[in-house]
């Protein structure tokens, strides 16, 4: 089984976006929901994005919006630099057919997970996202708040398509991750911060480092096993 991949969401700043994408994470986020504490504004974005582009190729390039309506299409269509859309609001599994279909690119749909009960939603968007990301509710914020969701509602969890870990994913916490739960990637925010938008590459470079390493071990026990 190949290793997680790790995203890292919530950056505002070109230079800061290409370092972290050399480190070698899989994917970048940005923020496009006005009023949020990582917001970056439209006409800030594709600089951004060919930053990382320069930096490393190979890093997808991520918007994260909720509930968009019909007039900002134009924004959230790849050409603007984005290579896939995360939808972070209310959105059902129609809208975000319909959506990937008139926009051709990606779309990954964020649950905010209240209850254990709640991860069968997620069984509804087969077929119509190309990812889940799975985050903590927290009242009145759609996520980077660092709260987690509790692991033992995880265990079993086995969707159908591809799935992101996100909620207080840090160097700390992703050894004890990795040896109950294989999900497909890790999104982490706030807890390589040093404030909303402003990433500590130090604790970005110490993720990479602990996935690595949990991915390494958990491997080599599959093979003893």
């Amino acid at each position: 089984m190949p290793a997680p991949r790790l995203k890292i969401c919530g950056l505002r700043r070109p230079e800061q976006a290409a370092a972290v994408a050399r480190l070698g994470v899989d994917a970048i986020g940005v923020i496009g929901v006005a009023g949020t504490p990582r917001f970056l504004e439209a006409a800030l974005r594709p600089a951004l994005y060919a930053a990382v582009a320069a930096a490393n190729p190979s890093v997808l390039r991520v918007l994260v919006v909720a509930d968009p309506d019909s007039a900002a299409l134009d924004e959230l269509r790849p050409g603007r630099g984005h290579q896939a859309l995360q939808l972070h609001g209310e959105e059902s599994p129609a809208f975000c057919a319909e959506l990937r279909e008139r926009l051709g690119c990606p779309i990954w749909k964020a649950l905010r997970v209240r209850s254990a009960a709640d991860l069968d939603r997620a069984l509804a968007y087969e077929g119509a996202v190309e990812a889940l990301v799975l985050d903590a509710w927290v009242p009145d914020q759609l996520g980077g708040t660092g709260q987690a969701i509790p692991v033992a509602w995880l265990r079993d969890f086995t969707p159908p398509l591809p799935w992101w870990l996100a909620g207080g994913v840090s160097p700390e916490r992703l050894p004890g991750l990795l040896q109950q739960l294989r999900p497909d990637g890790f999104d982490a925010s706030s807890a390589v911060e040093r404030s909303p938008g402003d990433k500590d590459l130090a604790r970005v470079e110490a993720l990479l480092s602990a996935l690595r390493q949990g991915s390494e071990h958990e491997m080599g026990e599959d093979r003893l096993g």
